[in-house]
């Protein structure tokens, strides 16, 4: 299988020409690499010798090397390039504009996973409002959206919602990549700022991940595998509940559970259209850190059968519905703070909507409840073709 060509590879081979003599700035991490494996600080340092000043890192840092939500990564000097490497994770980015001011061009490269509440899309946001003010350039390098870019789902996010893990709204699963984000950001929000995406070679909407010839890297450290990005836009709904999303095992959100949980209880309430693509392996674990450290959990493993007919987002809400049900007082809604919101609840910030909640806590059946939010979604993919690069 031929690879597809990412901006990156792009860049290193034609476009930097176009940048010499330019002072420039990174946003990117470990993820961030050519088809050899070079992570863009190197690409852009070997052929722009000197012309890089600063680098950014989104959430988890540069490197990556730190977990879970409200952890903020230190800043450092880097010992290749012995440039500053700053976070913009959390509140940091109201900063930028000021470190900004010695800089030409911000490059941003960073590898989104395709679902609403990835914090790399709203760090991306932030940093073009502040390079606006900045009167600061932005490149944006793309990447693929390793969903792919023709199927989305879920319900669009209400503005009363906004936070660091849903910027706009957009469904949970949006279709789209990152330099298109760029782009319908930079419109919705009028943003005043020079902004260029450089396009993917090779890459179209109907591709997944596995279609691009390209290695998985993990964006960030609870996002090993392609499996993992498969079922995330339906298991990320754990992290607001008392339900382990897995964190603290090798396969987290493909594998969650609880102490309270049976899960063949669980599996014979279940529809097969409630599972249709997946298979859920009944599974018990005992996560080393984060929910119910080193106690033992009862739950599944999904296994993504068919990735074309399996809806995450459907598929979680089923068994969150379930979970509810069963096991109400058992069950609960994780309290603030969640990503610097120290205020709302953060199932109403991951949903989008707090009437999901509702419906779920009344037994809403799931079709209905997603049939609610269909004329929304039919409308959210007319409103974005303005901004759409690649075809099918």
């Amino acid at each position: 299988m031929a690879k597809i060509a990412t901006a990156l590879d792009q860049f290193g081979q034609k476009s930097w020409k176009k940048f010499r003599g330019l002072s420039l700035a990174l946003l990117a991490n470990q993820a961030s690499v050519d088809n050899n494996l070079q992570n863009a600080k190197n690409v852009i340092s070997a052929l722009l010798p000197g012309q890089l000043k600063i680098l950014f890192g989104p959430q988890h840092g540069f490197r990556g090397e730190d977990q879970d939500n409200m952890i903020e990564t230190e800043d450092y000097l880097d010992p290749e390039l012995n440039i500053p490497a700053f976070s913009l994770y959390g509140n940091k980015a109201d900063r930028l504009s000021d470190i900004l001011s010695n800089i030409d061009l911000l490059i941003i490269d960073l590898q989104d996973v395709g679902t609403r509440v990835y914090t790399f899309i709203t760090t991306m946001l932030y940093c073009l409002k502040e390079a606006a003010k900045a009167g600061k350039r932005v490149l944006v390098l793309d990447r693929p959206n390793p969903l792919g870019g023709e199927i989305v789902e879920g319900n669009l996010l209400h503005p009363e919602f906004y936070s660091l893990v849903g910027p706009f709204a957009l469904p949970m699963r949006h279709g789209m990549t990152i330099g298109e984000l760029a782009y319908l950001f930079k419109d919705v929000f009028k943003i005043d700022c020079d902004t260029t995406v450089v396009p993917l070679e090779g890459w179209g909407r109907q591709m997944l991940w596995k279609d691009t010839g390209l290695r998985w890297i993990m964006p960030s450290p609870n996002m090993p595998f392609l499996e993992t990005a498969l079922v995330y836009p339906g298991q990320v709904i754990w992290e607001g509940t008392n339900i382990s999303e897995g964190r603290g095992t090798c396969r987290p959100f493909e594998i969650f559970g609880a102490p309270f949980i049976n899960p063949l209880i669980i599996k014979k309430r279940l529809t097969s259209k409630d599972i249709e693509g997946c298979c859920l392996q009944e599974y018990y674990f005992r996560p080393t850190f984060n929910k119910w450290e080193e106690k033992l959990c009862g739950g599944f493993m999904i296994h993504v059968l068919n990735p074309k007919n399996y809806r995450p987002y459907r598929t979680s809400l089923a068994l969150l519905k379930i979970i509810i049900e069963t096991y109400r007082d058992e069950f609960a809604w994780r309290k603030p703070p969640y990503e610097y919101d120290f205020k709302r609840l953060p199932i109403d910030l991951i949903l989008g909507n707090s009437s999901i909640r509702a419906s779920l806590e009344k037994g809403k059946d799931i079709d209905e409840l997603l049939g609610d939010c269909s004329k929304e979604l039919e409308d959210f993919l007319e409103s974005r073709k303005p901004y759409l690069i690649y075809n099918a």
